[in-house]
């Protein structure tokens, strides 16, 4: 886990104020080259407005010029993979899905980045370090393979109006895990009593398809007790308690949907349907990461954006104690066989400058988190609940509670966990007869031949 305490918020502080103003820009001394870089597309235009500010700043500044392609993340994890394994590779790129920095890794495919994480590493989260470090399993040997810029946790978004339309009181949310989900049970009751037929408590993605699957069976997990499935060592934790914690979080979701309190169509929706479900009040309350919910709603409903849509972050576990969210960390990763290493490592020293990664967090509204607490702890931008109610408690998981990287940070082998919904598998074999135990014995099995394949061993 990571927790951020104000003596290193205070800390880092005083150390920027001792080395006076923001490093001047790095700049390539090198005559002036063309490099290509391949950017995930935002959520909202205004993401795509600030990388290529940034772009434009660097070719201002530098001299070089930047090839810059925004490609929408799907089809773009498809150009990343295709283009590693032929070879015929751009010189830079914003990794998408995030585990693609530690799978490449493994293989030798990246190119080693410590020198340009270097240059801010005393700026960093420490969680954004360690998502960036990864095993390369050719050399034997962990190095930075990925330079980060920004992240995310995963919040709860929910409908205060819908509650309060019911007859309840968001002030009466319960602080304890379950306690928290079941009170919006009788809401749904209460809702479709009065002719909101078609409204469900939550808009939980049971899918096997996307991250948001993932990322909510993982908070539920880690809340029942099941947080360290995966070692900082990098081996599966099979123990018998890890094993509960995920047969208990397999059956409550199995429960769940067979009691009507997640939308049956949620069996075939994407990482897209359960925002589209709760933009139309088809939900209560949605678990969805970043901000992109919220934000999707500010220009054409300010209404609700501003009074009827509440951002929150996790409860308590049943036993009282904080849940530790999972901050997920996007990284600059350059593949092997680049024809411009050396442009590409210029323009990821000049990103990661806290004055240039700041304005691009900035200019795309806030929904990513940056990765130094600086920029986020002395800028009421970011905590003042009247210059937008939402950031400021996303900022509040994100900074001040416990944390865990996403699992693929400590073994790649989560990816493959990841690409096959092992946990999904699970929820659907519940659901349809099989036990929960059985389910997650199962799971566990493959799990296990999974990371046979990825043994971690120093040189």
């Amino acid at each position: 886990m990571d927790s951020l305490t104000r003596r290193s918020v205070l800390g880092a502080s005083l150390g920027i104020a001792a080395a006076g103003a923001f490093a001047r820009p790095y700049i390539a001394s090198a005559a002036a080259k063309t490099m290509s870089l391949w950017w995930t597309q935002g959520f909202v235009p205004d993401e795509d407005a600030a990388i290529k500010k940034a772009v434009a700043d660097y070719e201002k500044q530098s001299g070089n010029k930047i090839d810059l392609s925004i490609v929408p993340f799907a089809p773009l994890r498809e150009k990343i993979v295709s283009a590693i394994t032929s070879g015929v590779v751009p010189d830079a790129i914003s990794a998408t899905p995030p585990e693609i920095t530690p799978e490449q890794a493994w293989l030798d495919k990246l190119v080693d980045v410590s020198d340009v994480v270097d240059t801010q590493s005393k700026r960093f989260m420490p969680i954004a370090l360690d998502s960036s470090r990864c095993y390369n399993n050719v050399k034997k040997e962990y190095a930075y393979y990925g330079v980060p810029f920004d992240g995310s946790v995963v919040p709860f978004h929910i409908w205060s109006s819908l509650v309060e339309k019911a007859g309840y009181k968001m002030s009466e949310l319960p602080n304890k895990w379950d306690a928290f989900i079941d009170f919006f049970h009788p809401v749904q009751k209460k809702l479709r009593a009065m002719g909101m037929r078609h409204t469900y408590a939550s808009a939980f993605v049971v899918s096997t398809t996307g991250n948001d699957p993932l990322n909510t069976f993982n908070a539920w997990l880690i809340a029942y007790g099941g947080g360290d499935v995966v070692t900082k060592q990098g081996k599966l934790n099979s123990s018998k308690p890890i094993k509960d914690a995920y047969a208990r979080a397999v059956g409550t979701f199995a429960q769940l949907f067979k009691d009507g309190y997640i939308p049956h169509s949620s069996v075939n929706w994407n990482d897209a349907d359960d925002n589209n479900a709760f933009h139309s009040q088809l939900a209560v309350m949605d678990f969805d990461g970043t901000l992109s919910t919220e934000m999707a709603m500010k220009k054409p409903n300010p209404q609700a954006y501003w009074h009827e849509v509440v951002t929150m972050g996790l409860p308590l576990s049943n036993e009282g104690q904080p849940v530790a969210s999972q901050f997920g960390v996007n990284t600059i990763i350059i593949p092997k066989g680049a024809k411009n290493v050396e442009v590409a490592k210029d323009f990821s020293k000049f990103f990661i400058q806290p004055e240039v990664v700041g304005a691009f967090t900035k200019g795309g509204l806030g929904r990513w988190l940056p990765v130094m607490p600086e920029l986020v702890k002395n800028d009421p931008w970011w905590t003042d609940p009247k210059i937008d109610p939402h950031r400021p408690p996303y900022v509040k998981q994100g900074f001040d509670g416990p944390l865990l990287p996403l699992y693929y940070v400590y073994n790649p082998a989560w990816a493959q966990v990841r690409t096959e919904h092992l946990s999904g598998i699970a929820f659907h074999e519940a659901v349809t007869g099989m036990s929960p135990t059985a389910a997650t014995e199962k799971a566990f099995k493959r799990m296990e031949e999974i990371f046979s394949k990825y043994e971690i061993k120093q040189a």
